[in-house]
């Protein structure tokens, strides 16, 4: 079972990251265009914050959460529900975005650490438990915080945390072929990353035909779809692995339109994308 309290810990840190990347921003840098096409840092924070909203309606409010599944399912445009989060709170100033975002990640926490073990909690897609939440929340985070940071010409320090976001995309394998209409493979891969600190982080049987390889950092920037393929250093054995790293994507919802190709070296990755 995992464990909820590390796992919050682990949150606590990323948005703590991504919070120091805009905290001292001047409030005309909030509205600096960022690599998701239209959204800007306030964008950026936006989503972040109805997210985590959302996250918090679930695990405190189960009747309150299907009301608001229900009213999406009679919107004209169900599948902009995201980007209308993220503009009607963008046009917050900064200053009140900024502490309303750190008031509803405390409140999240907080909510997430009272579900009862086993229990399951409503969401867009399948039901989660509180453990997933809060990873699903660690992931977004963290590449949301890769969009701040690249806006801002910053280079991040990679850490353990990624381990958490790597373990999501490998179990999310199959649903990025089913989001894209193609049958998943029906054997299970191998992947082996190297960690921030030299370590091996592996999934799947050692013996599989189907294999992906290279740095845990490259690996959750392909599957939340911040970097382009050709511009991270991923090898893929098998014709089914090089299918699943064009496609692959930790996060829920239709297939994303990832990002471009640099043409950048393996050593300049940390920069600039989307």
């Amino acid at each position: 079972m995992a464990d909820i309290e590390a796992l919050l810990t682990d949150l606590d840190a990323e948005s703590a990251d991504a919070d120091r990347l805009v905290a001292d921003l001047p409030a005309d840098r909030w509205a600096a265009p960022t690599p998701a096409a239209g959204w800007t840092i306030a964008h950026q924070v936006a989503h972040l914050l109805w997210t985590d909203e959302r996250s918090l309606l679930a695990a405190t409010d189960v009747d309150g959460f299907q009301q608001a599944l229900l009213d999406l399912a009679g919107s004209p445009d169900p599948l902009r529900f995201v980007d209308a989060g993220a503009a009607e709170l963008a046009v917050l100033p900064p200053e009140q975005l900024l502490a309303r975002w750190r008031r509803g990640r405390a409140a999240l926490r907080a909510a997430l650490a009272a579900v009862p073990p086993g229990a399951r909690l409503p969401w867009y897609g399948p039901p989660m438990s509180a453990a997933s939440m809060a990873t699903a929340r660690i992931m977004e985070t963290w590449a949301h915080g890769q969009d701040l940071a690249d806006t801002l010409g910053i280079v991040r320090e990679p850490s353990a945390r990624l381990r958490h976001i790597a373990h999501l995309g490998v179990r999310t394998r199959d649903f990025a072929y089913a989001a894209n209409a193609l049958d998943a493979p029906a054997e299970p891969f191998h992947v082996a990353l190297t960690a921030p600190d030299g370590d091996t982080w592996t999934w799947g049987p050692d013996d599989a035909a189907q294999r992906v390889t290279g740095p845990a950092l490259d690996f959750c920037l392909l599957v939340t779809q911040r970097r382009h393929r050709a511009d991270l250093a991923l090898r893929a054995e098998g014709p089914d692995a090089g299918r699943w790293l064009d496609i692959a994507q930790a996060f829920a919802g239709p297939p994303g339109t990832g990002r471009a190709p640099q043409g950048r070296g393996q050593a300049e990755r940390g920069a600039v994308t989307r």
